[in-house]
């Protein structure tokens, strides 16, 4: 099968190269290597387990004026930690060939796509989270008048190295009315709506509980929808979306036959230095997968949809030592507002070089639910004591009687010197591990953070940081230090260490050296990595307790 593949996909690109002689043939691709030596430390509790781990891909598209087509190789046969169960293997998971005319676009094939803000739909490849959900199969791309685009799609998912049964089918039109009303360009404004439609079919069996007592008719067919308008005018925006699933019982939500429903609300503003940012969004039972079989639908795989979590994704150590994953199953109230200022130069406050200062607020609740004959339900068990019931009645405005994330930051940002610049950090955050992790309570932690950089020459520039994390709860505090000498344009050393003052008292030491030169970046490094979770967007993947030599290529051309 990988051969054949192969050969289909070497026979479109020269078939594509052949046509496109003389309309202009570009060629690009990209090799990611990622190598680690491990060893065994049993003061963080990482396991060498074999001796060589690597996750690479290679992939190259041709694009021509009427055609493209492109592959993508992955290399797992040895896979790095975290990804060991499912991913091990090789082969070629991504393939497509496309063509174009005038207007309209097929593409057969692999492919990505997400509708609007990906609430019944969003495809996409994350490989720091181990996703790669695309759909096999076929996508026709129409813009019959001007501002209209209408696609529709259908296909079965990828699933690590196979492809679920379910057929996934789905339609979406986005029309941007200003581009039919000169008057409305002229004075900056801009008009969008949207609707998008998603369909699972899936003849499934029904289901035998562990407890041989309950079993569920699946429905073969599980339909989604949604619809959003997003206006632009001068500085504000503002987006409106919402979004129904019709009843899909799943071992995320209990086999319940509750209908699903997502809803959001964004406005922004951004004009002389100031930007203002806030967000609400209500959800309720809205995990969408494209397998109802129970051993398949746990972890991040097969997802469908995607909802954004409404929570900053911090990327300073120990900021993200606690980050917060979408609860899609149980359902929530997440609200984010961010205000950012910038000071001018030479003002009492901007000072000679002028200053950054920015307040970000995230709060995310659980939604009220009253469940069926007084029943309650524990996601993290998978009890199924309403399996086959509506589940639960739920007052839209309703709060449940849990905050799952809080998290209040200041950030500020100043230039003190043409050579010398200052960021700065506090943090108070509230997690609820138990309801993200399974276990552990809530944690209440307060997080400093400095990072300044100073440039010597315009080749030689120092950074450093020095972080602060304290709480009563889970493993106590924590410090994080870290020194970066950049040495333009080839050279880069780092060293860092996070340390647990709190309970273990161990030091995850790091020493990084990356060399640049063109297309190419090459990193030698040593050290420790803590277990826990890695996050982007409210989607997280465990990452086990690590120690030894990695190496990571990266080449793009």
């Amino acid at each position: 099968m990988k051969r054949a593949l192969l050969i289909i996909l070497l026979g479109v690109g020269g078939a594509t190269s052949t046509y496109a002689q003389s309309d202009k043939l570009s060629v690009t691709g990209d090799v990611q290597s990622d190598i680690l030596i491990p060893q065994n430390d049993d003061a963080i509790g990482a396991e060498r387990g074999e001796a060589f781990q690597t996750n690479t891909y290679a992939g190259v598209q041709l694009t021509s004026r009427y055609a493209d087509a492109g592959l993508r190789l992955a290399y797992l046969q040895h896979p790095l930690p975290g990804y060991e169960k499912d991913f091990k293997g090789w082969g070629l998971p991504y393939f497509f060939a496309k063509g174009k005319l005038k207007q309209a676009e097929l593409t057969a094939g692999t492919f990505y796509e997400q509708f609007g803000s990906g609430f019944i739909l969003r495809t996409y490849e994350e490989r720091s989270l181990g996703i790669d959900n695309s759909l096999l199969g076929g996508r026709l791309m129409v813009k019959p008048v001007k501002g209209l685009t209408l696609k529709v799609l259908s296909g079965v998912q990828r699933r690590y190295w196979k492809w679920n049964k379910a057929l996934i089918s789905g339609a979406d039109a986005e029309w941007n009315i200003d581009e039919l009303i000169p008057s409305w360009q002229m004075n900056g404004t801009s008009v969008l709506i949207g609707g998008s439609w998603v369909n699972r079919y899936e003849d499934n069996d029904a289901e035998v509980f562990a407890d041989a007592t309950h079993k569920v008719n699946f429905p073969k067919f599980v339909n989604a929808w949604d619809v959003r308008v997003n206006v632009n005018h001068g500085a504000w925006n503002i987006l409106a979306e919402y979004a129904g699933k019709t009843d899909d019982p799943s071992y995320a939500n209990g086999y319940i036959f509750r209908k699903g429903s997502a809803v959001m609300l964004s406005c922004s503003y951004a004009a002389n230095g100031l930007s203002v940012l806030v967000q609400a969004k209500r959800s309720e039972n809205m995990s969408f997968k494209s397998t109802g079989d129970p051993a398949k639908a746990i972890g991040t795989s097969s997802y469908i949809n995607h909802l954004p979590s409404f929570t900053q994704d911090h990327t300073y150590a120990l900021a993200a030592l606690y980050p917060y994953a979408t609860q899609l199953a149980d359902g929530e109230w997440a609200y984010q507002a961010t205000l950012s200022y910038n000071f001018k130069r030479h003002t009492p406050l901007g000072g000679k070089y002028g200053m950054s200062v920015t307040l970000n607020g995230s709060y995310v609740r659980g939604i009220q639910r009253d469940f069926v004959d007084g029943n309650t339900y524990n996601t993290l068990t998978g009890s199924t004591v309403l399996a086959g019931t509506d589940g639960y009645s739920s007052s839209f405005f309703g709060w449940g009687d849990q905050t799952f994330y809080h998290d209040v930051n200041i950030q500020l940002s100043r230039k003190l010197s043409k050579n010398f610049k200052l960021f700065l950090m506090y943090m108070n955050q509230r997690y609820n591990q138990t309801i993200v992790e399974g276990h552990g309570g809530v944690i209440h932690s307060n997080i400093i953070v400095a990072d300044a950089k100073y440039q010597f020459s315009p080749k030689v520039t120092l950074r450093g940081e020095l972080q602060y994390l304290n709480t009563p709860d889970d493993q106590g505090d924590w410090l994080y230090g870290l020194l970066e000498l950049s040495l333009a344009p080839h050279w880069m050393v780092t060293v860092s260490d996070m340390y647990n003052v709190g309970v273990t008292g161990v030091h995850y030491y790091q020493g990084l050296v990356t060399f640049n030169i063109g297309a190419h970046r090459l990193q030698a490094g040593y050290g420790r990595t803590r277990a826990g979770f890695n996050c982007s967007g409210g989607v997280c993947r465990y990452v086990p307790a690590t120690k030894g030599f990695s190496l990571s290529y990266n080449y793009n051309f």
